[in-house]
């Protein structure tokens, strides 16, 4: 059996050589990675310069896979290249070819010739699944070029910024991280453990108090994610007083030490949650409706007033009140991919309560948004225009996955289990509208629930990928 060929092609709106620096920044890797395999960036000599490496570990199965990817050849704005030294590939040469089609326009093609372990064996047993799987990968990566770089070039307008980015571990804090050093911007870490300097993090403690502000200075904007998960496990007295001091003392702290500073930053961004609003059945809530009754809202409600507090410095603050965050990555669609595969997924309670939700790549593009756009302040709804029943997501998401969703979890079973969490996370109804996000010109990269969940879980078409067998290999 032959070596196999992949080709995938795809027009960018960018010219040539603005796609390939954004391939050549530190985050796009990760940008590229995607979010439905395990792949960790275990190190990076820095680039895409012939000599530099990428060391990566990543599951094939239930194993874990180091692979070593060393970059050769390339052409500055035109092309690069990177072979595997060391992997699950008995071959993998990968060109990455960036041809001019116009002034503000190029053809992105990625070129993999590959060969599988145990020759034609390997070949019988795995060559259609990797084949498939490749082709997903190679589809992923496209869309996320093309949308990244649409999103950036749209706010071009933005000069590179200086960006501090609180609660970077998580998976919108790291995400977001990633997006904004593939676009040009500098990141800073504000992380909870001590790093060396090379890392670009500040170490901060709010329990302890503990934050430097001369560390802060000469950052345009911040983003502030950092807070207690509320899903961890089932609530008691010592968990909501851990995810509310979390919210309000930390925020408190940063947004103390930031008035101080010679030069605020103009913006800061600060994280919130619809849970604001608690549950409202079926009414349409926007950024002017009242606030709910819940434990969730009344965090919610001290979390933005501590962050209100910047204001004082004259800093532009952003409440982002978000919304379901889809990424199988973590949050909730994380947790309830696992049965949903193994065909025991179904709707959740009654399943008509409103599901908010935001495709991870949206809400990257709604913080850029809001960075940029000099007239947002105040609350701000990060969530799709499609808000769907529980009833209605589970049938997607059973379609997506191709699985049967028919084993119900009853409202009785999920109080039982969790308590006042499933009452507030599952079974509560709310239907937000993102009206500050439209209203200033936002466009969605993933406006429909069904097509967000085919990008974030490679489930989109990918017929316009092929593959074949390499010309000159044997069988051909």
């Amino acid at each position: 059996m032959g070596n196999r060929l992949l080709v995938y092609q795809s027009r960018v709106r960018a010219p040539a050589a603005a796609v390939f620096q954004w391939h050549a920044r530190q985050g796009a890797f990760q940008r590229l990675s995607p979010p439905w395999k395990d792949v960790e960036l275990v190190a990076d000599s820095g680039g895409i310069a012939p000599g530099s490496r990428k060391v990566v570990s990543m599951s094939v199965g239930p194993l874990r896979q180091r692979w070593v990817a060393e970059h050769r050849e390339w052409v500055p704005g035109r092309e690069f290249s990177d072979v595997q030294v060391e992997g699950p590939f008995a071959l993998w040469e990968h060109r990455h070819l960036f041809e001019p089609d116009g002034n503000d326009s190029c053809i992105l093609e990625d070129r993999v010739e590959y060969k599988l372990p145990l020759g034609s064996v390997g070949d019988w047993v795995a060559g259609r699944l990797v084949d498939r799987q490749l082709s997903a990968l190679f589809a992923y990566r496209h869309r996320v070029t093309c949308g990244d770089l649409a999103l950036h070039r749209r706010y071009s307008r933005l000069a590179p910024q200086r960006v501090l980015v609180s609660g970077a571990s998580g998976l919108v804090g790291s995400t977001l991280t990633h997006f904004l050093r593939s676009g040009g911007h500098e990141v800073t870490r504000l992380v909870r453990v001590r790093r060396p300097p090379e890392e670009k993090a500040v170490y901060w403690n709010s329990i302890t108090k503990e934050l430097h502000a001369p560390h802060l200075e000469g950052h345009n904007a911040v983003v502030h994610l950092a807070g207690e998960s509320i899903a961890l496990r089932r609530w008691n007295e010592t968990r909501k007083a851990r995810i509310h001091d979390s919210r309000v003392e930390g925020t408190l702290l940063l947004c103390s030490a930031l008035s101080k500073l010679a030069r605020p930053p103009r913006v800061l961004i600060s994280a919130s949650a619809i849970g604001y609003y608690g549950s409202r059945e079926d009414q349409l809530l926007d950024e002017d409706s009242a606030a709910g009754k819940t434990f969730l809202a009344a965090v919610s409600q001290a979390w933005e007033e501590a962050a209100r507090t910047a204001e004082r410095a004259g800093i532009r603050v952003v409440l982002l009140r978000t919304g379901v965050v889809l990424s199988p990555s973590g949050g909730a669609l994380a947790k309830i991919l696992l049965p949903f595969r193994w065909g025991a997924g179904g709707v959740a309670g009654p399943g008509n309560q409103f599901m908010s939700w935001i495709s991870l790549d949206d809400l990257l593009g709604a913080i850029l948004h809001c960075l940029a756009t000099e007239d947002i302040r105040g609350p701000v709804n990060a969530v799709a225009p499609t808000p769907v029943r529980n009833r209605d997501f589970t049938r997607v998401l059973g379609t997506v996955l191709r699985r049967p969703a028919l084993l119900p979890a009853p409202a009785k079973v999920l109080k039982l289990a969790l308590g006042e969490l499933a009452d507030e996370l599952l079974l509560a109804s709310l239907r937000v509208d993102p009206g500050r996000l439209r209203s200033t010109g936002y466009e969605f990269l993933y406006p429909e629930v069904e097509s967000a969940l085919r990008h974030m879980l490679g489930k989109e078409d990918v017929s316009s990928c092929e593959v074949r067998r390499s010309r000159g290999a044997p069988g051909v």
